[in-house]
């Protein structure tokens, strides 16, 4: 398994909801990384204006080629054509729930690549690899924020 962080925007966070947490799309300049998902892995959503973290998906099939408009972005030929099936696993749709980031990033390895003051640039870009240490320590704080118990 590897786990992926996925930075979104909440509007584009609220399609992949209303889609029922069964695809997601991954920017056109990432489709290398995109195909190096495979099904097992998980997808950490940091949410970017919010700077919080939203949701686990675990992927659930190779990535495709797709230019459907589904996920929009303030450049307008981006249509995220990579797209891989995925499954919900922790979910927080309620945004006043999502775990701020600012909470968790003392705890996280993978921001303290960055001076402290600029830890947010940790998440700049669209998809990247991450440690499985912090993504089990953002998927505890999102059970506990979902009522769930592990």
């Amino acid at each position: 398994m590897t786990v992926w962080c996925l930075t979104t925007s909440p509007c584009n966070f609220a399609k992949t909801a209303e889609l029922g947490w069964t695809v997601q799309g991954v920017k056109a300049r990432r489709g290398k990384t995109a195909r190096e998902l495979r099904p097992g892995d998980k997808l950490v959503y940091y949410v970017s204006q919010a700077v919080a973290f939203g949701a686990v998906a675990e992927v659930a099939g190779e990535a495709y080629e797709d230019h459907e408009r589904i996920w929009t972005s303030q450049k307008p030929d981006e249509d995220y054509p990579w797209r891989v099936t995925i499954a919900p696993d922790v979910v927080i749709d309620e945004r006043e729930r999502w775990v701020p980031a600012d909470e968790l990033r003392d705890q996280l390895e993978f921001p303290r690549k960055w001076p402290a003051e600029h830890w947010k640039l940790a998440f700049q870009g669209n998809i990247r690899a991450w440690p499985e240490s912090d993504y089990l320590v953002v998927r505890k704080a999102l059970e506990e924020a979902a009522g769930q118990t592990g």
